[in-house]
């Protein structure tokens, strides 16, 4: 019972994880940053559409946090 209890309760921990490191990415010539909101003000300028990614492959774009939501 104690080892189900543990595997849920992981399961629930990599979820949450998993969730939270979604953000939102303008692919437009000038973007810089990624968002964690899709409707953040940086992304308002925004001339191309707006793509969600993890928060690991925004980085690996060489995106920084933006700076509005710091």
């Amino acid at each position: 019972m104690v080892f189900k209890f543990l595997e849920i309760s992981l399961s629930l921990i990599l979820l949450t994880f998993s969730t939270e490191n979604k953000v939102y990415i303008c692919k437009g010539p000038k973007s810089k940053a990624y968002h964690y909101k899709k409707n953040c003000m940086g992304l308002k300028s925004c001339s191309t559409n707006i793509f969600e990614i993890t928060l690991d492959g925004a980085i690996n774009l060489g995106r920084v946090r933006c700076g509005i939501e710091k």
